[in-house]
């Protein structure tokens, strides 16, 4: 990446050429909001920075994805703030953010038609946990873990997908998911069997003290058709690359970033949230120089 766009800089003899630049973004599963936004986000960046689009890769979620960046497998990847948090204490100086982008909400998801009404009640009960190295699955480790629900549960590692068909079919009594507001398939499947999520406010001090990147915030009932509003756990997300990245690249990805805003909210309205004054607040991992540069280009 780095000869490429030197040697670019070099021909054109003015600002960098990214024509022959390669990109990868770790995105996620399909139907979750990093999948949806990697997609338009990928055709931004082609356009922009006229390079050919750039691969969305189909992942396992947040883990995975700075597994995919720390290995050189991926270029940019979608991470939660914890995970993002974790990596930059056990590796510091090896990644840097481009924006903080939307917030996820954790969803604690039962059929409306049971009797559970708070996560302690899921004692000995069947419950999906996320992907297999996903930004859900990490969370739902520390509330079980909070609830005192570690060696009390059954845990299956499934899809959101698989886990509504799950949740559908009784084969889990509940399901953990954290995505944006509202998640298109959590929607369908709330009209299609009838769902119902439950509140963790007596769980936030415990989550809080796990992490400071963890806030509360209320999903309103309105948003899932549900009997009034919820309180649950919030989580910024990061868009995330390498230190090695040249500053040249990561200040024109920030800048294709913000400039796709119109067609990410399209594609889900999480992004509705992104905008420049939030997106420097991305401590504890810090910002790449180059889209430090942007911001300071547009005076944040």
């Amino acid at each position: 990446m780095v000869a490429l766009v030197t040697a670019g800089a070099l021909l054109t003899g003015c600002g960098p050429d990214f024509s022959g630049l390669r990109l990868r973004i770790a995105a996620g599963s399909q139907g979750g909001v990093y999948s949806d936004l990697a997609q338009p986000l990928a055709d931004a960046w082609a356009a922009d920075l006229g390079i050919e689009r750039p691969a969305v890769l189909a992942t396992q979620g947040s883990r995975d994805n700075l597994n995919r960046v720390e290995s050189g497998g991926a270029d940019v990847a979608f991470v939660a703030a914890d995970l993002a948090a974790e990596a930059a204490a056990a590796k510091p100086g090896k990644l840097a953010a481009l924006a903080r982008i939307h917030d996820d909400y954790l969803h604690i998801v039962v059929r409306s038609d049971s009797l559970y009404t708070s996560v302690p009640m899921l004692k000995g009960r069947h419950i999906a946990v996320g992907s297999p190295e996903s930004g859900v699955e990490y969370i739902a480790e520390r509330v079980l873990q909070v609830a005192g629900l570690t060696d009390s549960v059954s845990v299956q590692r499934l899809s959101l997908e698989d886990s509504l068909k799950a949740l559908e079919s009784r084969t889990v009594d509940a399901l953990f998911w954290s995505g944006g507001l509202p998640t298109p398939l959590i929607t369908q499947y709330t009209q299609k069997v009838g769902l119902r999520l439950l509140d963790m406010s007596a769980l936030m001090p415990g989550m809080q003290a796990f992490s400071p990147v963890y806030g509360s915030a209320t999903i309103p009932g309105s948003t899932y058709n549900q009997p009034g509003p919820v309180t649950t756990l919030v989580v910024p997300n990061f868009l995330v690359v390498p230190t090695s990245m040249p500053d040249a690249v990561a200040e024109a990805l920030t800048r294709g970033l913000f400039d796709a805003r119109p067609a990410l909210a399209e594609a889900n309205r999480a992004a509705l949230s992104i905008d420049v004054h939030p997106g420097i607040e991305t401590e504890p991992l810090p910002l790449h120089p180059g889209a430090l540069s942007y911001y300071r280009s547009v005076k944040t």
